[in-house]
Formats: structure tokens, C-alpha cells, sequence
């Protein structure tokens, strides 16, 4: 018999109810059993929905981990409050997934890494695009080498007007920033994952308020207001790596453009290129021809467990869990989504500055 595993929500916002509760509860191993949020009716709410057995609401995570019967904790909370409650889940001897960005700075991040070494426990941060049916499959491509040594890459992260309008997305304290940390976070982590690349060497980056204080502006979820608006609305980096490859990064929530990708790569290599603009795209030359190649990933074209697809959250849950049961690296590992913190901080560093960042 399989364990059950106990698991606390912490944050009980949108990316709770988005990805982490829908998906661990399809999971016949595990019951979520306290549930904890500064607004107690979203707490009660998620309690009501997926708790198990005598499932408990708390406001205060300090009195989460008290239970020692809890087993994982998921840290759904804004960038800001990510380190201190998964260090402090850690040391009082749970696993963590905290939601991305890892943390708010790369100081924060380091200290998450340095907690789980301390503590022996496992921690990974929620890259849910590295599960997708498409991620799945590059990733297979690249770590075959049938790109070869792949030396150049873009991390898409572009929207045309969709500013988050809600929570506290457009607060600078909270979050540490705009699109960058926010989606161009999950773009960088993607694009590094497939090149299997964490070795910075020096980082150019630019930020912008250009259309951030527009009274009245077209967007998804309705005009922004520009007085609360303190994060920017677009970023850029160039990322140079050790080994001499470059990464292109671009976020924006808002600029004028109809090149729209989000949470996409573009790769090219020795041997052969990818790109996820138009579905999976492998490029290459055979025979001094060049081809084109589209995959097909339709549910069955990619099997993860018995042929058949888990939609990407849930195979991010499932293989959280797996890790845990079986003591095996979690996919996303901290020490990885540290490195992504770190550029990011130092993309950010760069545009105020004006000046490249170089690592040691």
C-alpha cells in the first residue's frame, strides 16, 4: 500500500484554484487537509471544495505547520512571502512546491536552496510549461542532441494588452515585477531546461513604462489603473552563457506588436532548430536539402502514462508526488530555478543601471 500523503495549501488565490487544487485532487495518494489564506472565506472556500476528512482553515501559515501530521506544503502566495514560508515549511520537515517565480530576489532564492540541502527535503518551484505535450517533446529532442550543440535561442513571453488587473500584480513591492518575473519567468525557464544550460556569464538587459500610465487602455481584463501600475510593462534581456550560447529574453503585458507568443522558445543548434511558434516546428538540413518538420501531438502522439496524456498540470502534480514516493530529483529542481531568479534579477539590475551584469 501506497502512502497518502497530507498536503497544506498556503495561498488560497487564483493559481491555487487554477492549477494546484483541480490537479491534486485527481491524485488517489494524497488529501489536502488544511488550507490556509489572509482572507479566511477563500481559505473556507477551498476547504469546503477539496478538503478531506476534518480538513482545517487557517489565516496564519505559522499555525499550518505546527501539524505535524502534514506531510507537503504548496506555497500559492505573492513573490514576496515565497522564501519565508517554504524555508520555514522546510525546517519544520515538509517537501514544498512554492509557485514561480521561485522568489521575489536571488538572495531569497539562494537561501530556499541552501533550506533544502539543510533540511534534506524536496523543494521545486511551479514551471508548469515544462509539462506540456509540446515541452515534453523538444525536450526529448534536445536531450538526444538531435539539435546538436544548440548555441542560440529567443524565450517568448509577449502579450499584446493583458495587463493582470487583479491581486497584486501591478505592485513592485509585492512581486519584485512586471511581465519579466511574472511570464517571462516561465519563458527563460523553459528556453534554459532545453538547452540543459545554468552557467551565466554576463547579462544586458532594458525595461520599460511606456504604455503603463495610458488612462482608459484596451486590455483583456479591462483598463489598468496607471497610479497603482509601478511594475513595468515590457522587458528585455541578452544572456550571454559561459559556453559562448546566447539567450534572447522578451515579456511584455502590454506593447505594440502582432508578434504574440507566451511561454514558447525558439532554438537553434549545430545540427538542427525548433520552435514552438506555429505548433512544434524541428528544422535541419538532410542531404543538402533543408526540411520542415511538424509534430504531431495529438493525445496518444505523446504518452506519458499508459498512452494516454495528462494535461500539464496534472502531470505536474503527478510527477511532484512520484518524486517524493520514489526519492528521485523533483523535474523542476531549486538549484535550476535559481539561476533563473538570478537573471532575472540581474536583467532588472542591468536596465537601471544601464550597465551589463557579469557572473562570477
Amino acid at each position: 500500500m501506497s502512502k497518502t500523503y497530507r498536503i497544506a495549501i498556503i495561498g488560497c488565490g487564483g493559481i491555487a484554484n487554477g492549477k494546484h487544487m483541480p490537479s491534486l485532487n485527481k491524485l488517489n495518494n494524497v488529501e489536502m487537509v488544511a488550507f490556509c489564506d489572509i482572507i479566511p472565506e477563500k481559505a473556507k472556500e477551498a476547504a469546503e471544495k477539496y478538503g478531506k476528512g476534518e480538513a482545517r482553515v487557517y489565516e496564519d501559515y505559522r499555525e499550518v505547520l505546527k501539524d505535524s501530521s502534514i506531510d507537503i506544503v504548496h506555497v500559492c502566495t505573492p513573490n514576496d512571502s515565497h522564501a519565508e514560508i517554504t524555508i520555514a515549511a522546510l525546517e519544520a520537515g515538509k517537501h514544498v512546491m512554492s509557485e514561480k517565480p521561485m522568489a521575489k530576489t536571488a538572495a531569497d532564492a539562494r537561501r530556499m536552496v541552501e533550506a533544502a540541502k539543510r533540511t534534506g527535503k524536496k523543494l521545486t518551484v511551479g514551471y508548469n510549461n515544462r509539462f506540456r505535450s509540446d515541452s515534453q517533446h523538444l525536450y526529448k529532442v534536445c536531450a538526444d542532441g538531435e539539435l546538436g550543440e544548440i548555441y542560440f535561442a529567443k524565450a517568448h513571453a509577449i502579450r499584446r494588452r493583458a495587463v493582470p488587473t487583479w491581486g497584486v500584480f501591478l505592485d513592485e513591492e509585492k512581486q519584485g515585477g512586471g511581465p519579466l518575473i511574472d511570464i517571462g519567468t516561465h519563458a527563460l525557464d523553459l528556453t534554459m531546461w532545453m538547452m540543459n544550460n545554468y552557467e551565466p556569464k554576463v547579462v544586458l538587459g532594458t525595461s520599460y513604462h511606456k504604455l503603463s500610465q495610458r488612462e482608459n487602455a484596451a486590455n483583456a481584463w479591462g483598463p489598468w489603473d496607471p497610479a497603482k501600475f509601478t511594475v513595468e510593462d515590457s522587458a528585455f534581456g541578452m544572456i550571454t552563457m559561459k559556453n559562448g550560447a546566447t539567450i534572447i529574453l522578451e515579456s511584455s503585458w502590454a506593447l505594440n506588436t502582432l508578434e504574440v507568443d507566451e511561454a514558447k522558445c525558439t532554438l537553434s543548434g549545430t545540427e538542427g532548430g525548433a520552435d514552438m511558434k506555429n505548433g512544434l516546428r524541428i528544422n535541419g538540413e538532410k542531404h543538402s536539402r533543408l526540411f520542415t518538420t511538424e509534430v504531431e501531438l495529438n493525445a496518444g502522439g505523446v504518452a506519458f502514462y499508459d498512452g494516454a496524456a495528462d494535461s500539464a498540470p496534472d502531470l505536474e502534480m503527478r510527477l511532484w508526488i512520484d518524486a517524493i514516493e520514489n526519492d528521485k530529483d523533483p523535474v523542476v529542481t531549486p538549484e535550476q530555478a535559481c539561476v533563473v531568479s538570478e537573471i532575472l534579477e540581474a536583467i532588472y539590475e542591468s536596465a537601471k543601471t544601464g550597465k551589463a551584469v557579469y557572473f562570477d
